[in-house]
């Protein structure tokens, strides 16, 4: 079995920063892509940010040169930095991985989100 938490959202204002952070836990053999997505009310869901298990990244153009992605493969953690903030960037971020178990079957796992809300 296996758990992927998101934490660290909250009330921001614009211009502000916040850092989520996102956990995998459970019988984990080896964990590849991690991706951070948003959903915004009334929109669809978009992807932010993505990383590799080799560190590579990438990110959607509404958030480039504000948003870092970064994990530590130690911890089974990815983290979002968000700096910059808009009051558009408000939405629930949500955490994916790309997880192989114990049992060798390789497959996306969600977590359950964190809001965020960019306002003054």
């Amino acid at each position: 079995q296996v758990q992927v938490v998101e934490s660290g959202g909250g009330l921001v204002q614009p211009g502000g920063s916040l850092t989520l952070s996102c956990a995998a836990s459970g019988s984990i053999f080896s964990i590849y892509a991690m991706r951070w997505y948003r959903q915004a009310p009334g929109k669809q869901r978009e992807l932010v940010a993505a990383i590799t298990s080799g560190g590579s990244t990438n990110y959607a153009d509404s958030v480039k040169g504000r948003f870092t992605i970064s994990r530590d493969n130690a911890k089974n953690t990815v983290y979002l930095q968000m700096n910059s903030l808009k009051p558009e960037d408000t939405a629930v971020y949500y955490c994916s991985a790309d997880i192989e178990t114990i049992t060798t079957i390789t497959a996306r796992y969600w977590g359950q989100g964190t809001h965020v809300t960019v306002s003054s």
